[in-house]
């Protein structure tokens, strides 16, 4: 059961920052790691993914350069900037004290904050 794009809304960039810290990628290939990962609950339109991707190159967060795919077809693969290790470094903190406070909000104070 797929939850709606609210879920991922102000995270995309985050998580599409953080698959290419692992390797260059291209867009589908993200796209469906996102929703293999998701584990059933996350559904990511390709116009979103696209998007952010235009969006992410235009603010130095990526670079792009055109690969070789199966069977000769081109693929324009996305690479993650050095602003963008930075970026994704800041929201990776952002994220985690967000979530110890989500947490104890929501959980209680049997979570250490």
């Amino acid at each position: 059961m797929a939850q709606n794009s609210d879920f991922l809304r102000g995270h995309t960039e985050t998580i599409i920052l953080r698959l290419l810290t692992e390797k260059d990628s291209y867009g589908y290939e993200i796209s469906k790691n996102i929703v293999d990962s998701g584990q059933g609950l996350v559904d990511i339109k390709d116009a979103t993914i696209y998007t952010a991707f235009r969006r992410m190159e235009n603010d130095g967060l990526l670079a792009t350069y055109w690969g070789d795919g199966v069977g000769g077809a081109r693929r324009r693969y996305y690479a993650i900037t050095e602003k963008g290790r930075r970026l994704y470094a800041e929201k990776k903190e952002e994220w985690t004290k967000l979530k110890s406070i989500l947490d104890y909000l929501i959980i209680g104070s049997d979570k250490n904050v």
